[in-house]
């Protein structure tokens, strides 16, 4: 399996028999580029524009937008509701976490998490092998907070999402994350990693 980062809380993963692409953005409203894309699965965890840019896409895929069990080309995908902010959701409303399973890895995409999980949603995450999570604080969890959610799930890998880049300078940079997480690891283009290679320990990957 593969993973790619093209910015903001948008993912290219790429197994054996299927590709998915994560909460595809409007290029244009956060200065960052991003070519148009295809993939087999397009997961997108709320609708702003950051989040939800479809006119990227060109083929045919699955949208997957809404908390509920799918399964797509031997791959399952759980989405589940989560709160936008650290009122249930009465500020921000709501945001779909997915969690879904390639090449016998599981894999948590947190969206616009903005609280930690619940018992009921850590019950629907068990087993999380990598985890991509929002560390860039004001529209969602800050590096704090993403320190804890990362020890209620317990992933192998966390590869943090969502902090400043472009224009959206009012985000956090990663560089705080990595502080509390007590880390400097060197930025990788991609992640190529079969479940056989997942470390013993929690690692955490910045992709570029």
């Amino acid at each position: 399996m593969e993973i790619s980062y093209l910015g903001q809380a948008c993912f290219k993963i790429t197994g054996k028999k299927i590709s998915i692409l994560t909460d595809p953005y409007n290029p244009e409203m956060l200065g960052l580029t991003l070519p148009k894309q295809e993939a087999d699965v397009v997961t997108v965890s709320h609708n702003h524009g950051d989040h939800n840019y479809l006119d990227i896409m060109k083929g045919e895929y699955l949208l997957l937008d809404s908390p509920g069990e799918y399964e797509v080309k031997e791959s399952e995908f759980t989405g589940i509701f989560a709160a936008h902010d650290d009122k249930g959701g009465s500020e921000r409303g709501m945001v779909t976490i997915f969690s879904f399973s390639v090449d016998d890895l599981k894999i948590c995409h947190l969206g616009d998490l903005g609280t930690e999980l619940t018992s009921e949603q850590l019950d629907k995450v068990d087993g999380v092998d990598i985890l991509l999570i929002p560390v860039g604080g004001h529209y969602t969890i800050d590096a704090k907070t993403a320190v804890k959610v990362i020890s209620q799930i317990e992933p192998k890998i966390v590869i943090p999402m969502h902090y400043r880049a472009g224009k959206m300078e009012v985000l956090a940079p990663v560089s705080d994350f990595l502080h509390e997480m007590a880390v400097n690891p060197t930025p990788q283009d991609k992640l190529k990693i079969q479940a056989k290679d997942l470390p013993d320990e929690l690692e955490v990957i910045v992709l570029k």
